[in-house]
């Protein structure tokens, strides 16, 4: 959410914010439905004191056995009014809020200029990816071993769905708790094991709702499926005041992730790339504002660390402007090399949102010798995307009959197993 405040004192910054992201100025809009909002509520205030002070004068009346026929019928008169004043002023602030809410965050000072994925900017890489005699992609070598199944999982639930099994099924879990052990007993994130459904609030405080309902899955209680454990780790804080002291807050969780790719039709309909239910270990870091740059630093490097323990050739990307989230102001992707498709995939996204989000949540904290609060910032990465390292790891460590090896670091996670071979179908 953006502060209207900061829109009234620089609304040319503002719109020059929404011009970087491709966007139409929209403070003459937003500052015309504020200043009618302001009036109306302006104009309760005074229709209220004058009523007050009618009232006084109709009691002082009837104390004295003067007629106070007329001042009732005026009294009567500022209350219908004040009622309708009501309602304009809020009708007026549903407006104000559904603009405010609809447009994303505004972009960082450093975060490049673009239009879309090719004007991102690649700020550094890993080691040269080794080459493979015709490798094939991920979803040829699961059939061919008999441990990734598409056809069963369209049968059970149609299609970007898949099921694993076997070696394979094992690795996935192994992947998974590599990445809590590391997160958690290297870089002190604290485990957390969040709730797989939340309310619309929830989903609004991180900006899922209400410009994305179309991508989400929603219950028939109501409730949301999470797209991602960034919303109910970031929600931990929704409404609070934190002291200084308990931040900056590290958290993580590895949750299946449910999204209905509204936007994906034709995209990677081949293979396990883009599901509708996947695992994910996600980062969520709430801070103070001072604290935001050096943390989504650290957050990108924690994520990239994941990739070097796999050995899995990867590249760093800053987005540009076009191409990042809605909540971000800043966003690093991770892009894993995948020689069955001979280029780089996206495999991570962490984000600096400010305090975007904090807004929508109400999360704050009591700044140390001030009496009043502020906005917290938060942050989110993905530590990994466990179905996309998975992939990366199948087709960067194919033997070429078909086999994978298993990276050294996870062997320990299979029970000493080396390599994935061959097996029965289901």
């Amino acid at each position: 959410m953006h502060d209207i405040k900061w829109i009234r004192e620089d609304a040319a910054a503002f719109d020059v914010a929404l011009a970087r992201r491709n966007l139409p100025a929209a403070s003459p809009q937003i500052l015309t439905l504020d200043s009618e909002r302001r009036a109306a509520q302006t104009a309760m205030q005074e229709a209220q004191a004058k009523r007050n002070d009618l009232s006084k004068q109709v009691g002082e009346l009837k104390r004295t056995g003067g007629h106070a026929d007329a001042l009732m019928q005026e009294v009567a008169s500022l209350k219908d009014r004040m009622a309708e004043l009501e309602v304009q002023e809020k009708e007026l602030g549903t407006q104000l809020d559904t603009i405010l809410s609809s447009l994303p965050n505004r972009p960082a000072p450093e975060t490049p200029d673009g239009k879309d994925e090719h004007d991102n900017k690649e700020i550094r890489r890993s080691d040269t990816p080794a080459g493979h005699n015709a490798p094939r992609q991920h979803f040829e070598l699961g059939e061919a071993l008999g441990q990734m199944d598409f056809t069963n999982a369209a049968k059970l639930s149609g299609s970007r769905f898949t099921i694993l099994s076997g070696a394979l099924a094992k690795m996935e879990r192994a992947i998974g708790n590599f990445m809590l052990d590391l997160h958690t007993g290297t870089f002190g994130y604290t485990e957390v094991s969040p709730p797989l459904m939340v309310r619309d609030e929830i989903m609004y405080g991180t900006a899922q709702l209400p410009k994305f309902a179309e991508d989400q899955f929603k219950t028939t209680t109501g409730l949301w499926l999470i797209p991602t454990a960034e919303v109910p780790l970031t929600n931990l804080v929704n409404g609070d005041i934190l002291e200084p002291e308990q931040l900056p807050l590290r958290v993580t969780a590895r949750t299946p992730c449910f999204r209905a790719e509204a936007g994906a039709a034709g995209k990677d309909t081949r293979g396990m790339l883009r599901q509708h239910q996947f695992y994910k270990v996600e980062l969520v870091s709430i801070t103070m504002p001072d604290q935001s740059k050096a943390e989504h630093e650290r957050m990108t490097e924690c994520a990239e660390t994941v990739l070097k323990r796999l050995e899995i050739p990867f590249r760093t990307m800053v987005l540009c402007t076009g191409d990042m989230g809605f909540s971000a102001q800043k966003t690093y992707d991770l892009e894993a090399w995948l020689p069955g498709q001979n280029t780089y995939r996206e495999i991570s996204s962490c984000s600096n949102c400010g305090d975007f989000q904090a807004r929508r949540m109400n999360a704050r904290y009591r700044p140390a010798g001030e009496k009043g609060t502020a906005f917290v910032h938060t942050l989110n990465g993905s530590g990994l995307a466990i179905g996309r390292c998975l992939i990366a790891i199948m087709e960067n460590f194919q033997n070429p009959d078909g086999s994978i090896a298993i990276p050294a670091l996870l062997q320990p996670y299979m029970g000493g197993m080396e390599k994935i071979e061959v097996t029965a179908k289901l």
